[in-house]
């Protein structure tokens, strides 16, 4: 009888180790597959573009909007006066907050990109929290505007190879900059602005990067009036993209 219950007890333990075999080995052929596949999109993935063709007489510049509502009616103004279309790229809680104000930008024919619902650091979050930044930003954009960005900016310029094949997957290319104005500074006054862009050797094709600032609004007219004197067209980033 002891025989018996042993050869039983044998079998039994038996079949529990050749299940947990399989269990452990699906989980590893399944997490193998997973890597792989994220892998495999991060080394396709489109890369961030920070600059637009080389060979354009465009020169772009991006308004990063997650703040600055005092500043924006002015800007708005100034791009009037100058008959100047550039791209806005806005968080959405940001639009979310002051839906009339992101109106106006849409109403004044600027182009509209995506800043992530919130400014994070993007470098640290995961597949999903990259997509449900990027999405519930896409779908607030189309509530007030009717129409689905198809440009990304990190927020910070940060992100991770998450970022990127969540942006790619969405329909979305991922924008940086090749031009700083660094407004957000402590000292960037109107002339720093302006000779910061200036200085650079290379205008074709750049993307300018700034914000809603009091100084920022004051540089603007100099730096269109400047960037035009030197044969170039500013506008979106789009614009920087074509071939």
């Amino acid at each position: 009888m002891i025989v018996i219950l042993s050869k039983k007890f044998f079998r039994i333990i038996i079949a529990i180790i050749l299940v947990l075999i399989i269990i452990i080995t699906g989980t590893i052929l399944y997490s193998k597959k997973t890597a792989t596949s994220t892998t495999t999109n991060y080394a396709t993935v489109n890369r961030p573009i920070e600059r637009g063709n080389e060979n354009s007489n465009y020169i772009a510049i991006a308004c990063n909007v997650d703040w600055g509502n005092e500043v924006i009616p002015e800007i708005l103004e100034i791009l009037e006066e100058k008959e100047v279309k550039i791209s806005f790229f806005v968080t959405g809680r940001w639009v979310k907050a002051f839906p009339e104000m992101f109106e106006e930008i849409v109403k004044a024919g600027h182009e509209i990109g995506s800043h992530g619902y919130q400014h994070l650091d993007y470098s640290k979050l995961t597949l999903e929290q990259n997509k449900d930044q990027i999405k519930q930003t896409e779908e607030i954009i189309m509530q007030y505007s009717n129409q689905k960005p198809s440009l990304f900016a990190p927020p910070s310029g940060a992100y991770n190879e998450y970022t990127l094949i969540t942006a790619q997957e969405l329909g979305y290319k991922t924008i940086l900059w090749s031009i700083d104005t660094i407004d957000w500074r402590q000292g960037s006054t109107k002339d720093v602005i302006v000779k910061r862009v200036m200085e650079k050797p290379n205008h074709h094709g750049a993307i300018v990067l700034m914000h809603p600032m009091p100084e920022t609004a004051k540089a603007l007219p100099a730096l269109i009036d400047q960037l035009q004197e030197k044969s170039l067209k500013v506008g979106r980033v789009s614009d920087v993209l074509v071939d």
